[in-house]
């Protein structure tokens, strides 16, 4: 293989892990609302991170690795950002559309792409976003009506930890690379997994929910989080933020798909704008603002 193509290859590979990892995750949204009936969002969110944990320790086997001491705080915040985070989402998606919780949860990335960038254009992108979320949370149309108060904020609240999650989660991944999801994920599941224990109970395990909640669990977690811990370090931040830019627009499609959830105009327009705003905000960011990446141990 020539230079060039080496070259190529080694710029398009993160890319294309990256929006594998954002279809997969939105696909296990979809798949995991249909759960809720049965244990509910805690519940949903409990076994799918027990499962993907599971999943991550047979076949990475951490053990087997020494990881660097200096990655152990990032880590630590970022398996529990992680699990909240996820928690939080599945409560908004209890009555909130896909599309419209992943646009919520946006606020996030949105923000950390923001603080990356100090020139005056960047109050236009702010506009876009604050117009965006206006549209979402303050206004309604006779077929859709306004969203939830609770599950926006819980959206909201998810997009908090999505941030920490991003700004951890490239510290761990640069030290351990993708044994670091390994941990991430098994540290969520253990902060995580007694809140859906306590609230659902064995139900969880029963026979009936375990085949969707294993494909929820490869979907929504080992395989996506895996590809992003990889994906990460090898991207500037501003290509990750115009990547992830596309994230509410496949929540949408994909309550479209799976679930039948229609928006309205504005609600399409809403998520449009906050779409805009991170694209504006991350290509305009300074070259120097992009985070560097550690020097391995």
């Amino acid at each position: 293989m020539s230079v060039a193509m080496r070259e190529f290859v080694a710029r398009v590979w993160p890319v294309a892990m990256l929006i594998v990892a954002m279809c997969s995750i939105q696909t296990g949204a979809s798949i995991a609302k249909t759960l809720f009936p049965v244990i509910g969002a805690t519940g949903t969110t409990s076994i799918r991170l027990i499962l993907a944990a599971l999943i991550l320790l047979v076949v990475m086997r951490p053990w087997r690795q020494r990881f660097s001491r200096r990655a152990w705080k990032s880590t630590v915040i970022y398996g529990v950002a992680l699990g909240v985070m996820n928690l939080l989402f599945y409560q908004a998606l209890q009555t909130v559309p896909l599309g419209i919780a992943v646009a919520l949860e946006f606020t996030g990335p949105l923000t950390v792409a923001m603080l990356s960038s100090r020139r005056w254009l960047d109050l236009l992108w702010v506009a876009f976003a604050v117009l965006g979320l206006t549209c979402l949370l303050l206004l309604g149309d006779d077929s859709n009506g306004a969203v939830d108060p609770y599950g926006a904020t819980c959206a909201l609240g998810a997009g908090v930890c999505w941030a920490l999650y991003i700004l951890f989660g490239q510290k761990a991944g640069s030290v351990n690379g993708a044994q670091s999801a390994t941990l991430g994920i098994t540290i969520a599941a253990v902060v995580i997994a007694p809140v859906g224990l306590i609230d659902v109970g064995p139900a969880i395990f029963a026979p009936e929910v375990l085949p969707l909640a294993l494909a929820v669990a490869v979907l929504s977690t080992a395989l996506p989080y895996t590809l992003e811990m990889v994906a990460l370090p090898r991207l500037p931040t501003q290509t990750f933020g115009t990547l992830m830019s596309l994230e509410p627009a496949i929540g949408a499609l994909s309550g479209l798909l799976f679930l039948s959830q229609l928006l309205s105009g504005l609600q399409w327009l809403a998520i449009g704008l906050i779409i805009v705003a991170s694209i504006g905000t991350t290509l305009t960011v300074r070259r120097r603002d992009t985070f560097e990446t550690p020097v391995p141990d």
